[in-house]
């Protein structure tokens, strides 16, 4: 594994690590989430900082780590596609509906390397997701729905996937 992407995955699991962030259903440490989004990642691609990208996905928006820092350790690639990532509606953007649909249109302006990390964080969101939580779901697999309208630009294997699991949820 390039050292970059170890550098990644060790710097996201001790971001993750210090605010003993878990997974919120399971309790298992949270890292286990970017590990299957980067894995997912490197099933599809071996860009270096798309990988590193998948494994701090989640750093900006749940950890006390910021994008200029990430920007220092990384450079600017792999922290534009964390910027892309990240949620940008804070609770003072009003409902839920109101941030999803800002968040949304975050993500339409993203980059394809950051949609196909994105729909590789739906593929395994969403599985946990529906597996614990079935009245959630029904809100968040229409959120992604959504989503699914402005991911088409990422890598098509993930996003036939991400389509997949959506359209099965509904049927």
């Amino acid at each position: 594994m390039n050292s970059i992407i170890v550098k990644a995955r060790k710097f996201a699991s001790r971001a993750h690590a210090e605010i003993e962030h878990v997974r919120k259903y399971t309790n298992e440490p949270y890292i286990v989430h970017p590990a299957a989004v980067a894995k997912l990642v490197a099933e599809v691609t071996d860009d270096e900082a798309m990988i590193s990208a998948a494994w701090l996905h989640d750093v900006v928006e749940d950890t006390l780590v910021t994008l200029a820092e990430i920007e220092t350790e990384f450079g600017a690639d792999i922290a534009a596609l964390v910027d892309d990532l990240t949620d940008v509606s804070t609770p003072g953007d009003g409902n839920r509906k109101t941030r999803k649909l800002r968040d949304l249109e975050h993500t339409r302006a993203a980059s394809p390397r950051a949609k196909t990390i994105k729909l590789a964080d739906l593929i395994d969101n969403s599985k946990s997701i529906t597996e614990h939580d079935p009245k959630f779901a029904v809100t968040y697999m229409a959120e992604k729905r959504a989503l699914l309208g402005v991911l088409k630009e990422g890598d098509d294997s993930l996003y036939a996937r991400a389509q997949k699991i959506v359209q099965d949820y509904f049927d």
